[in-house]
């Protein structure tokens, strides 16, 4: 991946950036204490990609700290999770955000052209996880790649997912995302080439046991390449599927 410290170094070696401005980028003071929160600067240097704020169990003036801090700190684009409408009602009175209510998702900024490999394909069992899917989708989206999206496309009814048989095997990474059961998965790794990331959903009737059900079928796939996220983790399955999409020869 393509970190802010790497285009440093490059900048200084081909003479766009001067020895003394990048050594200032590089020393800039790794975090930012707001008494609240310790705002993690030097993420993108590390990661490649810059601190997502959770929102869940955070105050819309927590959030509105946060994201104040970030973007004196020059970080023009943000990510928060699990916003609550009003949170994000009172947020978006202080900046501009840009607010998904169905997965809870919050961007300031505006989304970034698309620099990945390949394509990153989300398949959902139902419709009622496309809640989850939308929050794979959008995070993936915001990290700079180009999603796909198959809602519906269940066991239940296989014709429906295998009518996007071209789509399947030629995306990159692909995130399939069920509940009930969780059978999705195993079927997705069965015809595809690139890595699943499985996301257990909790849809379903009561012996799902809010997902735990679909998460242990994931885990006992037997298709090979299969991994598994956390219940409705549909954050982490977006953010690893963008990490596999934009990886390089090291």
């Amino acid at each position: 991946m393509n970190t802010e410290i790497k285009q440093i170094l490059e900048g200084v070696k081909n003479g766009t950036v001067s020895v003394e401005d990048a050594m200032l980028k590089i020393k800039t003071k790794p975090f930012e204490d707001i008494d609240f929160a310790k705002v993690d600067l030097h993420r993108k240097v590390r990661q490649g990609t810059a601190e997502v704020i959770y929102g869940a169990g955070k105050t819309a003036s927590q959030i509105i700290g946060i994201v104040e801090t970030m973007k004196n700190n020059g970080q023009e684009r943000i990510l928060i999770t699990r916003l609550s409408s009003d949170a994000a009602k009172e947020i978006s009175e202080k900046v501009t955000l840009h607010y998904y209510p169905e997965p809870k998702i919050g961007i300031i900024g505006e989304m970034p052209n698309s620099d990945g490999i390949g394509k990153i394909v989300i398949a959902t069992g139902g419709t009622s996880d496309i809640p989850v899917a939308e929050e794979a989708a959008l995070t993936a989206e915001v990290l700079g790649n180009e999603v796909v999206r198959l809602y519906d496309v269940g066991v239940a009814g296989l014709h429906r997912l295998l009518s996007h048989l071209e789509d399947i095997m030629s995306a990159s990474v692909i995130i399939a995302i069920a509940g009930m059961e969780g059978a999705l998965a195993s079927v997705v790794g069965g015809l595809s080439d690139c890595p699943v990331i499985a996301v257990p959903t909790s849809v379903g009737y009561g012996a799902s046991f809010d997902g735990l059900s679909a998460l242990l079928s994931m885990m006992n796939s037997c298709a090979s390449g299969v991994s598994v996220v956390n219940i409705d983790n549909g954050f982490g399955a977006g953010y690893l599927a963008s990490m596999i999409n934009h990886m390089e020869a090291k």
